[in-house]
């Protein structure tokens, strides 16, 4: 199984399973001098942990990170950072029922068809547990972005989880940390809640949209044709775990709009260009606006559920599957600082290949 390494040049590698005996991430192209030590790592991880509220999964994981290389005395060396993260509370007994089953929503079968096997406990690479190993590479790239451009701050929340969305009109931003759900808006939280809840109780899951926004991102990020800032965003989400769509900025919305609406005026301002609206998303012909890059997409509900399901085993044969274990009713809310970070990792491999391209950090036309 190839193709585990994403980036450019700032490249992470992630390896491991979730019914392993550990994974992580090796990551290369982090610039030297990079302040760095494991507790910066672990401030993003324990904000994907499992079994933190009733909300999620109750597998308990201290998704403990440890720093193996690439790191001395406090500072990155500009050598591959090998990033460790050990599994501790497997129950592999929960899938011993479905070794010779497919669970429908799940990538046992496409896993079966194209390799000739597949790891059933948990679904091994295709679990979402891998995603750890991209929310402590993603701190990296956070770190190594406060180094170089300070003034670039990636923050994600949840818009909806089925029938419930936030009210823009009461958007704060500083709501998003205080509650479980990431949501832009603490009076909101009840509803949120109440609904989830009663999909638990019918033995259900929920799908959920979720938004992640870069501010403070310079003008001139990506390249045309094929090296656009918004393909790397859009192709970073989509590999995310329940992915199943990407937007940049009004995305499928604009396809409601007319010219006159959609098209961001330009005025001069005292510090360079503004903008009258941003239905772009940050982005123009792939390329950063100085506007916030905004990326907003949406998750399937989990397909591992208590309610009986139709499906087949390796033989053939009919079969009715119940997924046991522990599993998150709503993958959308654990999804949100996994998307930060591969938010993260794209704006600063974007800012190494501008760098490498023009020199520099901002943009290279001067206007005004």
């Amino acid at each position: 199984m190839s193709l585990n390494t994403f980036g450019h040049l700032f490249r992470f590698t992630t390896w491991g399973e979730s019914h392993g005996p550990a994974l992580g991430a090796t990551v290369d192209g982090c610039p030297p001098g990079v302040p760095l030590d494991e507790a910066a790592l672990q401030h993003w991880l324990d904000k994907r942990r499992p079994g933190q509220n009733k909300h999620t999964t109750q597998r308990q994981e201290p998704d403990a990170v440890r720093i193996l290389s690439g790191v001395f005395e406090g500072q990155s060396t500009g050598t591959p950072i090998q990033l460790m993260i050990e599994n501790t509370d497997q129950r592999s007994r929960d899938y011993g029922d479905i070794a010779q089953t497919f669970r429908p929503g799940h990538a046992d079968i496409t896993y079966h068809q194209k390799y000739g096997l597949r790891d059933y406990r948990g679904g091994g690479r295709s679990s979402a547990r891998e995603t750890a190993a991209r929310v402590a590479a993603g701190g990296v790239a956070r770190a190594a972005l406060e180094a170089l451009v300070p003034g670039v701050k990636v923050k994600g929340y949840m818009t909806r989880m089925g029938d419930v969305t936030i009210d823009r009109d009461r958007f704060d931003w500083a709501a998003i940390d205080g509650n479980d759900f990431w949501i832009p808006d603490a009076g909101a939280v009840p509803e949120w809640e109440s609904y989830l809840q009663q999909i638990r109780k019918a033995q259900n899951s929920v799908g959920a949209e979720i938004e992640v926004v870069a501010r403070g991102v310079p003008a001139g990020l990506g390249a045309p044709v094929y090296g656009k800032l918004d393909t790397d965003l859009a192709a970073a989400m989509m590999s995310i775990n329940a992915v199943k769509g990407v937007e940049i900025g009004e995305g499928m919305a604009a396809a409601h709009l007319k010219g006159t609406d959609n098209a961001d005026e330009i005025f001069m301002g005292k510090d360079g260009p503004e903008y009258s609206s941003n239905h772009a998303g940050g982005v123009l012909g792939g390329i950063s606006t100085g506007q916030d890059v905004v990326v907003r997409f949406a998750v399937k509900p989990t397909s591992s559920i208590l309610t009986p399901r139709q499906s087949i085993r390796m033989d053939g044969t009919p079969t009715e599957v119940v997924t046991k274990g522990r599993h998150d009713p709503c993958v959308g809310i654990r999804a949100v600082p996994v998307a930060e970070a591969m938010m993260a990792c794209v704006i600063l491999d974007h800012l190494l290949l501008h760098r490498g391209q023009v020199g520099g950090l901002g943009p290279r036309g001067q206007i005004g």
